[in-house]
């Protein structure tokens, strides 16, 4: 059975900053045609804190989600930093102790961390949020094991899932946050949220399959 060890899983984390960095100025891009427009430089900013930090450690994967979910929660602002860290802190506890993560474990943190998102807000899929990505993903992943599929295939369906439910955020109208204001307006627009969340997860995924033994 596929799986991968914890132990100096930081890297993962590592890698997701940087991809997170390397799209500020697109995410704010995107967050300003119908938000503050400051959605990348807020996550740029908390994901290279806990990045730079994770330099002076090797840690586990564990280690380094609760790391990055204490600098999203405690050290910037803006609406996702709660969002995000709570995920992470909800990510790093489902695996903290946990030698290797195999598809059922993984499973189970990807649950935590949508559970710790959506005890913040009252927000669906279809609200034009970072759930349109996350959900979908999160169903995609099980129904890939479900099936018998491996753990790498079922990180891939991940991805793609992902990728397609922030494609569907165009389309969507928003309900919730700033962007609700606009009412059809925010229609056509992709949504920084969703497409930061698939981002994270294609990187988790990129990650995770890396380490697969």
């Amino acid at each position: 059975m596929q799986s991968f060890p914890n132990a100096r899983g930081g890297v993962i984390v590592e890698a997701m900053a940087a991809r997170i960095i390397e799209n500020r100025a697109y995410l704010s891009e995107i967050d300003g045609k119908i938000g503050d427009g400051d959605h990348g430089v807020n996550m740029a900013k908390g994901f290279g804190m806990a990045a730079e930090r994770l330099k002076r450690r090797d840690a586990s994967l564990s280690e380094a989600f609760a790391l990055l979910g204490g600098v999203l929660m405690g050290e910037i602002g803006g609406s996702m930093g709660p969002l995000y860290g709570m995920t992470f802190a909800e990510f790093a506890e489902a695996i903290e102790g946990q030698e290797r993560i195999d598809a059922k474990l993984f499973s189970i943190m990807l649950h935590k961390g949508l559970e710790g998102v959506q005890s913040i807000g009252s927000a669906k899929v279809g609200d034009k949020t970072l759930l349109d990505s996350f959900v979908p993903a999160v169903q995609a992943f099980d129904g890939a094991t479900a099936k018998g599929q491996s753990f790498a295939d079922a990180l891939n369906a991940l991805s793609t899932a992902a990728d397609k439910g922030r494609d569907s955020t165009i389309d969507l109208v928003a309900k919730i946050g700033r962007a609700s204001r606009l009412g059809e307006r925010s229609r056509g627009v992709l949504d920084a949220g969703a497409t930061s969340c698939a981002m994270i997860l294609g990187s988790l995924a990129d990650g995770a399959k890396a380490r697969l033994t």
